[in-house]
């Protein structure tokens, strides 16, 4: 069989293909993409369930003279293929690579960048205004999952954009899921619309008459869908809650049916005003494991195509032996000895490692779906109410939550723990993705503690603590496991301020800098995970006569200053290394108390440049950044050898 795909070079060629040659291009793709996230990693159920729309869409309209704006975005790998990207797909998601999600700097094909969700209607609507106002020809197309209009932005702007009178398109892709089961009144909604009972009555009968019909019989399937369609918007037309808006409806529709969706694109690109087209569709189609799994299949690792095995256990989100995974153990083990602790997520109960206590704890958790500003002032809420919330949030995610917890939580100073799931460098989903803006955000909030565990037992312990805390406590550690060596015992134990008769397990010294290592000659102080680090460049720097001491810090807000005072002193040269940000971090926070206490320092901050950090293994990029061992080790001869002045920092 001659291979369609390899003939593809510009998307207007699909525009000639006939039928049966589009359905064997699609199949072509879904192959292509299953080899290659089975190497590389990725979004994988999502992307199988697009395949059939985005050949439609590039059959019907013409790009990018017509835009097109993905929510997310990490369902565009057909748009990839088809847009000019298909020899560079094998380097999806790596360094240097294309990115997983939509890139302006990629491909003219691609006018918006996105990654969260629920942007894209306010995207489009942006965009249909722009193109109205300086008289360019085009229409404007916006994707949206199911999942993402439970975002409060997106019902934003559908409220907007129904009342425009712009010649908008809204193509709702409705496949009952964003990670998890979707959840809300607008699922539930939708959930009406797809199985509505007259409408199957009414369905059941017209396949019974039709069928009967001498000569037409089965072999007019294709117009009994169209007669389903009808039918179905019919009998719901009323009270659709997207035609009280101002938008024309129309579906459901067979998201996997290329002649329906040809047929229907085709009539609603002519439209004035604002439209809404509801398809339906399958997550995972066409790949078993991930049909029956979607949820399992939605980010994956690299895994083993005729088994869905990675790295020798099913796919998983959540690895068994994870930070998310030890909060998870532990949020079960607080609440069963604690019954006003309460746990929240936003669409990420398996991610944040959560599954665990939802079924432990049902009345106790409330998954709000993709509405973090709502997930925040819930907790708040909640807190207020005298119960003790814990609310996981992605790093990333969190930045949307930033109006509610200062306004609602730090300013009233209620209890609510903030659990920051992949903060720091998360690796192959790119700039979006990234967990390198919370500790900037997070640092100037009143009355905010901030901790960074560097390990298991240092994220338990101070999850204990935080429950119990009676004010506003922020956990953020990073994605996936510890540093792989053993993390040595602290040298000394310093007792915080006013703790005299506390013992060692109510985390007496968790404000306190640990010196897992003593020395001479430089100190590095090190952030959470980044210990590891400092630790292996403090054994390269011993090899060459180099007498390092190594400062975990465990508490970034309150910084034990005294400790780092004490070891300057000592030493008389400091890195601050984190996994942050430098402009607002931890180092530049810290640096003008210390070189105040400790006069004639040599400073050095280490953490990541300000520009956006692409995608690429964490390895990789904690390489470019220069945060792995040899990259310290660097900066500790730069030092040495004179290259920061007295006093100064670099």
């Amino acid at each position: 069989m001659t291979h369609l795909l390899e003939q593809i070079t510009h998307p207007d060629q699909l525009k000639g293909l006939t039928g049966d040659q589009l359905e064997q291009l699609a199949e072509e793709i879904r192959a292509l993409i299953i080899g290659t996230v089975s190497t590389n990693g990725g979004h994988l159920a999502s992307n199988l369930g697009m395949v059939e729309l985005t050949i439609a869409l590039l059959v019907t309209f013409t790009f990018p003279r017509d835009q097109i704006v993905f929510d997310v975005g990490h369902q565009t790998y057909t748009w990839k293929i088809l847009t000019g990207r298909r020899e560079q797909f094998c380097s999806l998601r790596r360094l240097g690579g294309l990115s997983g999600f939509p890139k302006i700097s990629e491909s003219d094909y691609d006018c918006f960048n996105t990654g969260h969700s629920s942007t894209s209607i306010s995207a489009a609507l942006g965009l249909s205004r722009a193109q109205r106002y300086l008289e360019r020809a085009g229409r404007t197309i916006a994707v949206i999952g199911d999942g993402a209009l439970t975002g409060g932005m997106a019902f934003e702007a559908l409220n907007d954009a129904g009342q425009s009178g712009e010649n908008l398109i809204v193509i709702l892709n409705d496949n009952q899921m964003s990670i998890g089961r979707n959840v809300g009144g607008l699922a539930r909604h939708l959930e009406k619309l797809r199985i509505s009972t007259p409408y199957l009555r009414m369905r059941g009968s017209i396949e019974n008459l039709v069928t009967r019909i001498p000569l037409v019989g089965r072999p007019s399937l294709r117009l009994l869908r169209r007669l389903k369609q009808l039918t179905r918007m019919v009998i719901l037309r009323q009270g659709i809650f997207f035609e009280q808006l101002g938008f024309k409806y129309y579906g459901p529709i067979d998201g996997h049916d290329l002649p329906g969706l040809v047929h229907h694109l085709e009539g609603i690109a002519g439209l004035d005003g604002p439209v809404l087209l509801h398809v339906v569709t399958q997550k995972g189609k066409g790949y078993r494991y991930a049909e029956e799994s979607p949820d399992v299949y939605h980010g994956v690792a690299p895994f083993v195509i005729e088994n869905g095995v990675t790295n020798g256990t099913a796919a998983n989100p959540v690895d068994a032996h994870s930070f998310s995974d030890a909060f998870g153990r532990t949020m079960v083990d607080l609440a069963r000895h604690n019954s006003r602790i309460c746990a929240i997520s936003a669409a990420m109960t398996s991610g944040t490692g959560l599954a665990g206590f939802a079924k432990a704890f049902p009345a106790r958790f409330y998954d709000v779906g993709i509405a973090e500003q709502h997930a925040m002032t819930l907790a708040a809420g909640l807190a207020a109410g005298g119960m003790q919330p814990v609310v996981a949030l992605y790093s990333t995610f969190l930045q949307r939550a930033f109006d509610q917890l200062l306004h609602d939580v730090c300013l009233q100073c209620l209890p609510v723990v903030i659990a920051v799931d992949r903060a720091g460098i998360v690796g192959e989903d790119g700039e979006t993705h990234q967990g390198i803006y919370d500790l900037s955000l997070l640092l100037p909030l009143p009355g905010l503690e901030i901790y960074c565990p560097a390990t298991y037992e240092d994220l338990e312990t101070v999850l204990r603590y935080a429950v119990q805390a009676g004010k506003p406590v922020a956990i953020r550690y990073p994605r996936g496991r510890p540093w792989p060596g053993r993390m040595p015992e602290p040298q000394e134990v310093r007792l915080a301020p006013g703790s005299a008769g506390e013992t060692k397990t109510c985390l007496l010294d968790r404000y306190k800098l640990r010196c897992l290592r003593p020395g001479s000659q430089v100190t590095l102080a090190a952030l959470g995970i980044l210990a590891g680090p400092a630790l292996d460049a403090a054994d390269i720097l011993a090899g060459e006569g180099i007498d390092t001491e190594v400062l975990s810090v465990l508490c970034v807000k309150p910084f034990d200053l005294d400790s780092l005072v004490q070891s300057a002193q000592r030493t008389g040269r400091v890195l601050l290394i984190e996994e942050s940000l430098v402009k607002g971090g931890m180092g530049q926070t810290v640096l003008p108390d210390l070189l105040r206490l400790a006069p004639g320092t040599s400073c050095r901050l280490m953490g990541i440049e300000d520009s956006p950090l692409c995608q690429g293994k964490r390895d990789e990029l904690l390489q470019a950044q220069k945060l792995d061992s040899e990259g310290i080790a660097a900066a500790v001869r730069s030092l040495l050898n004179g290259c920061s002045r007295s006093g100064s920092a670099l």
